[in-house]
C-alpha cells in the first residue's frame, strides 16, 4: 500500500506545489497523519503551509548533508499536517550530494525513522530531473504526477515516466506512477479535453478520476500561507483537492 508519495514533474508551473500543500491538508482534514516534505530549493511549500523560509535556522538542506535529523526540523503547520520545510540553502545540496555516499538514498534513510508516526507522507519534489528529485522517487512508493492538458505536456510526461521507470529498475523496485492528475483544467478548451482523452487512452486507470479546475481562490490560498481549505472550503479548488484525498484513500483500500 502506498504511504510515500513524490508529487512530481520537471515542468514548471503545472499545479504541483498546489497540489502538494493542498493534498497534505486535505488527508489532514480526514484525520490522518500527514508529513509534508519541501524538497524544492525556491521553498513555496513552505510559505504556502505558513511557515517563513526566510526564519528557518534548519531545513531539509542540513538533513540531506546528515547534520541533523528529520525529527529535529519537522514544524507543525497550520494546515494540520507537520512540515518538513526548505529554502534556498536547498540549491546547495545538488552539489554537495554528489560528493556524499549513497547520495541518492538520502532522504529515504532520513524519513525511514518517521514512516511509522504517519499516514501519509508526501514529497513536493523539485521541477527538474535532478539529484533532489532523484532523493524524492527514491524515497516514495507512488508517483502523482500533476500536469496541465496541453500538447508539449505529453512530451513532458513521456520523459518523467521514463525517469520513474528507470529509479525501479535501479534504485527503488517498489516505484510506480500512483496517479496522472489533470490540473488548472478548463472543460471549455478543445484542446485540453482532446489531450485528456489521449492520457486516458495511453495510461488508462493511472489518469486520476479528479479533476483539479482553474480556480482563483486556488491562486489566492498561498499569499494567506494557508492552504485553500483553510482559505475558502466551499470552493471548487478545495472541494476537488479533498475529493482527490479520498480517491487516493480508495485506491490504497484496494491495493
Amino acid at each position: 500500500m502506498d504511504k510515500i508519495f513524490a508529487v512530481a514533474n520537471q515542468k514548471g508551473g503545472v499545479g504541483k506545489t498546489t497540489t502538494s500543500v493542498n493534498l497534505a491538508a486535505s488527508l489532514a482534514a480526514t484525520r490522518r497523519r500527514v508529513l509534508l516534505v519541501d524538497l524544492d530549493p525556491q521553498g513555496n511549500t513552505t510559505t504556502g503551509s505558513g511557515i517563513s523560509k526566510h526564519d528557518l535556522t534548519r531545513s531539509v538542506y542540513d538533513v540531506l548533508l546528515g547534520e541533523v535529523t528529520a525529527a529535529e526540523v519537522i514544524q507543525a503547520s497550520p494546515g494540520g499536517y507537520d512540515l518538513l520545510p526548505a529554502n534556498g540553502d536547498l540549491t546547495a545540496a545538488e552539489v554537495e550530494l554528489l560528493d556524499v555516499p549513497r547520495k541518492e538514498q538520502r532522504l529515504k534513510e532520513a524519513l525511514a525513522p518517521l514512516v511509522g508516526r504517519y499516514d501519509s507522507i508526501i514529497i513536493d519534489c523539485a521541477p527538474s530531473l535532478s539529484m533532489l528529485t532523484l532523493n524524492g522517487l527514491v524515497a516514495a512508493d507512488g508517483v502523482i504526477i500533476p500536469m496541465q492538458c496541453e500538447y508539449y505536456a505529453l512530451e513532458g510526461l513521456a520523459a518523467l515516466t521514463e525517469t520513474i521507470n528507470r529509479v525501479a529498475e535501479t534504485a527503488n523496485p517498489n516505484l510506480h506512477i500512483a496517479g496522472i492528475l489533470r490540473t488548472m483544467f478548463d472543460p471549455r478548451n478543445t484542446l485540453a479535453n482532446d489531450v485528456s482523452k489521449e492520457l486516458i487512452s495511453h495510461f488508462g486507470d493511472r489518469v486520476l478520476n479528479t479533476i483539479i479546475p482553474r480556480n482563483v481562490r486556488l491562486a489566492e490560498a498561498p499569499a494567506h500561507g494557508v492552504p485553500v481549505l483553510q482559505y475558502d472550503k466551499s470552493s471548487r479548488g478545495a472541494m476537488a483537492y479533498l475529493a482527490l484525498a479520498s480517491e487516493l484513500l480508495r485506491r490504497q483500500k484496494r491495493a
